[in-house]
C-alpha cells in the first residue's frame, strides 16, 4: 500500500513555475477559496503558493506511478518522464485542467503515501444490507473526505441489547477508533454483541491540529453526540415493528452530520430508495417526521427507476419535486446497459455517488479529473489537458486504498471521470454545434489515453471514463461556470465561509474583506466578494426544458459514467410541466435532480447572490487589494457538507 519511490521535477523548472504568476478567476474570489481551501502548511512551515501545489500534485501522481511501476517490475526511467511531467504542471498552472479538490489538497503527502489512495477518492457508494458493516465502510470514508451512497436494502433485525453492565471502551484519537466505537455500538444491536459505554479522553481537545490528514479538531463532542442519536434511533426505529427505511437513513445521515461536525472535508451523502417506498419519499417532511430535522438535510435522496411500475410512479415524483426540488431520479436501466446512448457497456453497477455523476457498485470509489476548455487558448492546450485530466484519474487507481472489499472492485473496473466545467460558457464562445464534435473527439482521446496507459501499466482499460461532475470550489479557482450549470447571475456577490479558528479569518478581517457573522453557524464568518461571469445567458432566461436538453446531449457525447445536473425551473412557470418533462427526459438519461427558483427559494446570506451590474462595480471598487504573500498557517478546510444546492454551486 505504502508509496515509496519518490519522483521529482527538475529543480530549474520548478523555480520558473514560482515565478510565474497565476490567474484566478472572480477578481480574487478564486484566490481567497484556493487559500482557504487547498494550501497547505509545508515541512518548512511556510505557506504553499500555487505553484508549490501544482508541483506537490504532479510529484505525487508520477510517484504512484512509478512507485506500481517498481512493485510490478516495469521499467521505469525518470528522465524519459521529466518532460510530460512539466508539461502537465505547466497545463494545471493554467488551469487548463486540475484534479478533484481533494486531490488537489491531498495528492503528494505522507498521508496518501503512508495509508494509501483512499483520501484522493470522490465517490463512493455502500448497499446497505449488512447494516453494520456498511455503516463502518460509509464512516471510514466519509471521514476520508469521500462523498457516500447508500441504499435501504436493510431487511435484518435489531434487539435492544442488556444495558445494565456494559462493557468500557476507550476510543483512540484516529479515524479509526472513531469508527471502531460506532461499530460496536451498532454490532450491540444488530449482531448480539455486547453493549459499550464510551471513554472520550484520548480524543484531542477541538481546535488541536490534525497531524498527517490536516485540519484542526472537533473535540470529542460530535462523536458524542452521534452514539447518543445511534443509540436514540435503534432504540426507537430498529427493532419490533420496524421501519427499516426509516432506520437505515437515520443511522447514515447520523453518520454524515457527527463527519460534517468533525471538521473533516466536504463530505455528502445520498440516499437511493424505491419510488413505491412511502417512507422514503417523505423522509424531508419535517412534519411528518419531525425527528429528522436535525439530520435530514445531510443527503440528497434519489428514487431508482428500474421496471415499468417504477415509471409509472413519475406523476407522483413531479408533485414531491415540484414542492421542494426532491427526490432526484435514477435511471438504473441506462446506467447498466450504456455508456454513452449508442455505446452498449454492460455495468454491474445500482448505486451512485451523492451528485449523481458516477454509479458505482457498492463498496466501490471513483476518482475525478476537471478539463476547463474556456482556459485553453488553443486546441493542442485543450487536447493535452484531456490527456493530463486522463493520466492523473487512471495513475491514481494503481494505489489501493486501505479496504480489501474496496481494492477489489477498483481493481476490476478502474472506474475514472474525466470532467469537464465551464461548458455553458464554451457554448456561448464556440456554439452547440463544434461543441457536439469537438466533445465526439475528446471522448476519444481518453479512451486511447487510457488504455495506453493501463495496457503500459499491466492493468485493465477502465470500464468506464467520463463524466459531468457538479464542480463545486474547483470551478471557482479557474472562474468559470460549474459543471454544465448556467449562471445564476452576471453579476453577484459571492460568499465564502470560514470557520473563526482559521488562521485566513483573521488575515481577511485585517485585508480589508468585506465580512459579517454567520447567520446559520456559530463560530463562522461569511466573507463578500463582487463576481462577473463571462456568460450572459444567466438561469432564468433558460427554460427546464433547455436544460435537459443539454443533459441529455452530453449524456449521448461525452459521459458514458452519468452526468451531473441540477434542473432549475422556475416553480409557477414550470412546475407544471416537470411531470411531462420527467416523461420525455427520465428514459433516455441516466440521473437528474431539480431545484425550484424564485421568490420563496431566496435567504439570508445565500452562496451567491444576484445584484446589478452598478452594485457589482461599486463593490468592486471598494475590494482591498490583498497580499497573499503575507499569508501563512493556514492548513486548507472545506465547506462541511453538499446538497443540492451546493452541487449546483
Amino acid at each position: 500500500m505504502k508509496v515509496t519511490e519518490r519522483f521529482s521535477l527538475d529543480r530549474t523548472f520548478k523555480e520558473h513555475l514560482r515565478r510565474l504568476k497565476p490567474s484566478f478567476g472572480f477578481n480574487g474570489f478564486g484566490e481567497a477559496t484556493y487559500y482557504r481551501t487547498y494550501s497547505r502548511r509545508k515541512t518548512d512551515g511556510t505557506q504553499e503558493q500555487w505553484a508549490d501545489t501544482v508541483i506537490r500534485v504532479v510529484e505525487g501522481t508520477l510517484s504512484i506511478r512509478k512507485n506500481h511501476f517498481r512493485n510490478e517490475g516495469l521499467a521505469w526511467h525518470d528522465d524519459s518522464w521529466q518532460d510530460f511531467a512539466q508539461r502537465m504542471a505547466k497545463s494545471c498552472f493554467m488551469m487548463h485542467w486540475l484534479p478533484p479538490g481533494r486531490g488537489l489538497w491531498i495528492m503528494g503527502t505522507d498521508y496518501i503515501y503512508e495509508r494509501g489512495s483512499a483520501a484522493l477518492y470522490n465517490c463512493g457508494a455502500v448497499d446497505t444490507a449488512d447494516l453494520v458493516d456498511s455503516s463502518d465502510w460509509a464512516m471510514d470514508m466519509l471521514m476520508s473526505g469521500v462523498g457516500v451512497g447508500f441504499n435501504m436494502a436493510w431487511r435484518g433485525e435489531a434487539e435492544i441489547p442488556d444495558k445494565s453492565k456494559p462493557k468500557l471502551y476507550v476510543i483512540d484519537d484516529s479515524k479509526e477508533g472513531w469508527v471502531k466505537s460506532v461499530r460496536l455500538l451498532l454490532e450491540s444491536y444488530c449482531k448480539g454483541g455486547d453493549f459499550y459505554r464510551f471513554d472520550y479522553s484520548k480524543i484531542r481537545p477541538a481546535g488541536s491540529p490534525i497531524h498527517g490528514f490536516g485540519g484542526t479538531a472537533s473535540g470529542p463532542e460530535p462523536l458524542r453526540e452521534l452514539h447518543g442519536r445511534l443509540e436514540e434511533i435503534m432504540d426507537r426505529y430498529c427493532h419490533g415493528e420496524i421501519n427499516r427505511t426509516r432506520c437505515t437513513a437515520d443511522v447514515f445521515n447520523a453518520i454524515g452530520v457527527c463527519v460534517v461536525a468533525g471538521n473533516v472535508r466536504r463530505s455528502a451523502e445520498i440516499a437511493l430508495g424505491s419510488p413505491h417506498d412511502e417512507t422514503f419519499l417523505h423522509l424531508k417532511d419535517y412534519e411528518r417526521f419531525p425527528g429528522r430535522k436535525e439530520i435530514g438535510w445531510m443527503s440528497n435522496n434519489s428514487v431508482v427507476l428500474q421496471t415499468h411500475e417504477d415509471f409509472e410512479k413519475l406523476p407522483e415524483i413531479s408533485n414531491l419535486i415540484r414542492k421542494n426540488g426532491e427526490p432526484g431520479i435514477l435511471n438504473l436501466v441506462n446506467v447498466q446497459k450504456y455508456g454513452r446512448f449508442g455505446q452498449t457497456i454492460p455495468d454491474r453497477a445500482w448505486l451512485t455517488n451523492p451528485c449523481g455523476e458516477i454509479a458505482l457498485e457498492s463498496y466501490e470509489l471513483c476518482n475525478l479529473a476537471e478539463i476547463f476548455p474556456t482556459r485553453c487558448r488553443r486546441r493542442s492546450d485543450f487536447k493535452e489537458a484531456v490527456e493530463f485530466a486522463t493520466f492523473y484519474a487512471t495513475t491514481v487507481s494503481l494505489l489501493p486504498t486501505h479496504r480489501d472489499e474496496t481494492n477489489a472492485i477498483i481493481a476490476r473496473n478502474r472506474r475514472t471521470g474525466v470532467s469537464i466545467s465551464g461548458i455553458t460558457d464554451w457554448i456561448e464562445k464556440i456554439g452547440v454545434a463544434r461543441m457536439t464534435r469537438i466533445l465526439r473527439d475528446a471522448y476519444s482521446h481518453v479512451r486511447s489515453v487510457n488504455e495506453r496507459l493501463a495496457k503500459e501499466a499491466g492493468i485493465p482499460v477502465s470500464l468506464k471514463v467520463t463524466a459531468i461532475k457538479p464542480s463545486g470550489t474547483i470551478s471557482l479557482l479557474a472562474g468559470v461556470t460549474p459543471g454544465m450549470h448556467f449562471p445564476v447571475s452576471q453579476f453577484a456577490i459571492r460568499r465564502l465561509r470560514v470557520g473563526n479558528t482559521q488562521r485566513i479569518t483573521q488575515f481577511l478581517i485585517d485585508a480589508g474583506v468585506p465580512h459579517m457573522q454567520d447567520a446559520y453557524s456559530e463560530n463562522t464568518t461569511v466573507f463578500e466578494f463582487p463576481i462577473r461571469y463571462d456568460n450572459p445567458r444567466t438561469v432564468d432566461r433558460v427554460s427546464a426544458w433547455e436544460q435537459f436538453s443539454l443533459l441529455a446531449m452530453l449524456q449521448r457525447e461525452w459521459s458514458d459514467n452519468m452526468v451531473s445536473c441540477t434542473i432549475s425551473f422556475d416553480r409557477e412557470r414550470e412546475g407544471g410541466q416537470i411531470e411531462h418533462m420527467l416523461a420525455m427526459f427520465a428514459p433516455v438519461i441516466k440521473s437528474a435532480s431539480m431545484l425550484p427558483r424564485g421568490k420563496g427559494e431566496m435567504y439570508e446570506q445565500m452562496p451567491i447572490e444576484p445584484v446589478t451590474k452598478e452594485v457589482y462595480e461599486e463593490r468592486l471598487k471598494a475590494m482591498p487589494a490583498i497580499d497573499w504573500s503575507r499569508f501563512g498557517g493556514g492548513d486548507g478546510a472545506g465547506e462541511g457538507f453538499c446538497s443540492i444546492l451546493a452541487c449546483n454551486t
